[in-house]
C-alpha cells in the first residue's frame, strides 16, 4: 500500500494481523490491532492474560477512542509497503 491508500478508521493487514488506522502523518500511519486483543487482569496478586477476539473486544469497548485503551503502533514507510487493505465486506 501507499500512504495515500490509508484513511482514518480503515482496516488493513500486515502479515496475519489486522489493524485499524487511527492517525495518518506525513510519512507514517498509526493504528491499533483489531483482530485480537490481549488483556490482563489481576486478582489476589495473580495476573492472568486473555486474548479476546475482535467481536468480543469491540463489544467491550476496547477499540473506543481516542484515547484508546490499547496501544497504538506506528508504521513507517517500509511497513506501509507491506500492508494490504481489508476488503469492505469484512
Amino acid at each position: 500500500m501507499k500512504l495515500a491508500d490509508f484513511a482514518m478508521g480503515s482496516e488493513f493487514w500486515l502479515g496475519d494481523r489486522k489493524w485499524r488506522c487511527t492517525d495518518i502523518g506525513t510519512r507514517v500511519v498509526v493504528a491499533i490491532r483489531v483482530d485480537t486483543v490481549r488483556v490482563s487482569q489481576e486478582n489476589d496478586r495473580v495476573i492472568t492474560m486473555e486474548d479476546l477476539p475482535q467481536i468480543e473486544a469491540q463489544a467491550k469497548g476496547w477499540f473506543d477512542g481516542p484515547p484508546y485503551a490499547i496501544a497504538e503502533e506506528v508504521f513507517d514507510e517500509d511497513d506501509i509497503e507491506a500492508c494490504s487493505p481489508v476488503p469492505l465486506e469484512q
